[in-house]
């Protein structure tokens, strides 16, 4: 008998307004599986993370995390799914006023009753994970865009989630940072054999991170398979787009 999937998302559907964003969406993720889900702008990608996070409610259709809907749940109820899921925002969204120590710290204070050694182990652990050692002491408006971003991702992890949902994880970067940041991200995916879903228009990232590639279009998967699956298909939009972006990178 298969197990259950991780996420299963039936017929889900999200308007704002009169537009219809997500459109009758399913499929299904594995656990220890990873996706990414490419697409133009404002097709529906981020909010499809947004939905899956718990951080907004589909108008109709059904989320289920771990065989439970978490599209109805209430802020109480979505904790336990929240302290296993974590979400990497595109602007990092750390605290400013904060150091890199209590930027790390803030989740473990939060949501745990740690003492402090052990709270200092888990933020030295974690910056290990991102090659990120000795600035704990720093601002985050003293370190650079991409050393922000590793910080970030650090923080994402402290309470070792067993799914890491990538909002453009590279935007904003240069190529060499970048490619630092996919690596890293593979790195902790097999390292810690977490599941994992990535919104980017990063082709040479969703190369990397990606065991499964979806492009959303019109509020739906208009390919969903593997990266062997995505070589050869005959749809000559996607393959256009694959072939534009990572035109674009080269250049």
């Amino acid at each position: 008998m298969q197990p259950s999937p991780l996420y299963r998302l039936e017929s889900v559907t999200k308007r704002y307004g009169e537009k219809t964003v997500l459109d009758n969406l399913s499929f299904d993720l594995a656990a220890g599986c990873n996706l990414v889900v490419m697409g133009r702008s404002g097709t529906g990608k981020s909010v499809l993370l947004r939905l899956m996070d718990g951080l907004e409610r589909p108008d109709s259709g059904k989320i289920l995390f771990d065989d439970v809907d978490i599209s109805r749940l209430s802020e109480r109820a979505l904790e336990p799914m929240r302290h296993r899921v974590a979400m990497l925002f595109q602007g990092g969204a750390l605290f400013d006023s904060m150091n890199v120590f209590d930027n790390l710290a803030f989740p473990l204070r939060r949501h745990t009753s740690l003492d402090r050694e052990t709270i200092r182990e888990k933020v030295a652990t974690a910056l290990g994970l991102v090659e990120l050692e000795g600035v704990e002491g720093k601002l985050p408006s003293a370190l650079s865009g991409g050393m922000r971003k590793r910080v970030a991702l650090a923080r994402s992890l402290i309470l070792e989630p067993e799914v890491m949902l990538f909002d453009e994880p590279t935007t904003g970067l240069d190529p060499v940072t970048a490619a630092t940041i996919a690596h890293l991200i593979r790195s902790i995916q097999r390292r810690l054999k977490m599941t994992s879903v990535v919104v980017t228009h990063d082709v040479p990232l969703a190369r990397r991170v990606g065991d499964l590639l979806a492009y959303l279009e019109d509020g739906r998967f208009r390919f969903f398979g593997t990266w062997e699956e995505a070589t050869v298909t005959s749809d000559e939009v996607f393959r256009a787009f694959l072939t534009a972006n990572e035109e674009s990178h080269a250049a």
